[in-house]
């Protein structure tokens, strides 16, 4: 996998050019960058919170910033991604389903993707935006496919996946992957503190031009190491040690989230910033068996993530592996209180952003995701009968046409759930309605093909 170096480069140079002659409309008539009518973008991207690790969906883990989000903004009802994160990262970026970029799950050193494909940032920073990565990549950590070179004008955290909350190594290892700009650096402390303060930082530097701010945490994604102080809350909540810190983990996130929007309100850019939260995957049920890679060096876990009441783990298709904890906040713009029920997908952050920063998609991006402005904001309808289609490990597949949900194993085993009256999965059909196993079948290799072209 991986393009090579002169494809790299090649792809450098078309995506500069192209994003430029590709946008229209109020871009190309020049906005004052500082203009009011263009937000600035916080997305804040967590690593495994499942749907009922945030207390605003009935969790026992405190997250009173992100509830004061979720009351003053617009929560997603079914917000769906990809069961592992390197691919939800890709749709989210390029507007496209990851599985066009050979992308099925955690990216290693290199990557299909190449530079003009990702139409968010390069888009945005040719509407005017100051864009900023911070915290986790995992999109190829080779010098030629670092942030810097996909549209990003600062970056800073670390490359790779999973790291050592303290060390900020690789799967504990002696491998090296925080950088800032793209270059490796160490640094003491904790990954959620670093984080944070580099995207305080960030807002507090920001001058009149907006800012794009794409917020990537680690928490709560194992390994969690947390400071006593974050551990002790939960010592009589959870009896299993590792959910005690998991929840620790994700207490810790949410304290830095409310240390970024005082330095919103603090520096005044609250009003004029869209917040978006929203998890990478479902939560994990466990990690860590002695006989993986980690050899014996920690201990199985029996618990870290809650997806309840949704069926199904990361890495997998059912509804708690995909459907996520998301929500949008913008006060004065979008009402508080607002429940967004139809289904919502990854691939609709970037047509929907590139828009409410001026912009307007090239039909030749071929964007796959819906705009979701008028949504947010005056609750007007999404099509009534949305495909979403889903990839993983290129051995399982799944398809939602309407309410109607296929998934098939790679044993060719298929599964058929109707989510509108079963939303736990709780009783395939497929035995009983075999005209829909055939319909959303034929879908599903329809989206094989055209991912595959």
């Amino acid at each position: 996998m991986g393009v090579n170096r002169r494809q790299f480069l090649q792809g450098v140079a078309m995506g500069a050019a192209g994003i430029t002659t590709s946008m229209s409309g109020q871009a190309a008539q020049g906005q004052r960058p500082g203009n009011p009518g263009k937000p600035n973008i916080v997305m804040i991207l967590p690593d495994d919170i499942g749907w009922n690790d945030v207390g605003y969906h009935g969790s026992e883990i405190r997250t009173p910033h992100i509830d004061a989000l979720a009351e003053g903004g617009a929560r997603f009802a079914q917000h769906y991604v990809c069961p592992t994160c390197s691919p939800t990262r890709v749709g989210i970026l390029t507007g496209r389903n990851p599985a066009h970029y050979n992308v099925f799950g955690p990216l290693g050193r290199t990557t299909d993707v190449r530079p003009e494909d990702m139409r968010l940032p390069f888009g945005l920073r040719e509407l005017g935006y100051r864009t900023h990565i911070v915290g986790k990549w995992h999109i190829g950590d080779e010098p030629e496919y670092r942030p810097l070179h996909y549209g990003f004008d600062t970056s800073y955290g670390y490359l790779r996946g999973q790291i050592d909350p303290y060390t900020h190594r690789y799967k504990f290892g002696d491998y090296l992957t925080w950088h800032r700009n793209d270059e490796f650096i160490d640094e003491r402390g904790h990954v959620t503190d670093l984080i944070t303060e580099e995207a305080v930082r960030v807002i507090e530097e920001a001058d009149d031009e907006p800012f794009f701010l794409y917020l990537c945490h680690h928490a709560p994604h194992y390994p969690c190491n947390e400071p006593p102080a974050w551990i002790e809350p939960y010592d009589d909540m959870f009896e299993d040690v590792w959910r005690r810190h998991f929840a620790a983990a994700v207490a810790h996130m949410d304290d830095g989230i409310g240390k970024v929007i005082d330095a919103l309100e603090r520096t005044g850019k609250r009003e004029h910033t869209l917040v978006i939260f929203l998890s990478e995957n479902g939560g994990q049920h466990s990690w860590g068996a002695p006989e993986n890679e980690y050899n014996g060096r920690y201990a199985p876990h029996t618990r870290l993530g809650d997806n309840t009441p949704l069926r199904g783990w990361k890495g997998q298709l059912y509804e708690g592996g995909i459907r996520v904890p998301a929500l949008v906040n913008w006060p004065g713009t979008i009402p508080s209180g607002k429940l967004i029920e139809p289904p919502t997908h990854m691939t609709d952050w970037a047509p929907t952003l590139l828009r409410l920063a001026g912009g307007e998609p090239a039909p030749e991006w071929r964007l796959e995701g819906v705009d979701l402005g008028r949504l947010m904001t005056n609750g007007n309808p999404l099509p009534a009968e949305r495909e979403l289609f889903w990839n993983h490990g290129n051995h399982l597949w799944a398809l939602r046409h309407g309410d109607w949900k296929l998934i098939q194993h790679a044993e060719d085993r298929f599964e058929l759930f109707h989510l509108a009256d079963d939303p736990y999965e709780e009783t395939d059909r497929a035995a009983a309605h075999p005209e829909h196993v055939n319909r959303l079948k034929a879908g599903l290799d329809a989206w094989r093909e055209k991912t595959q072209g």
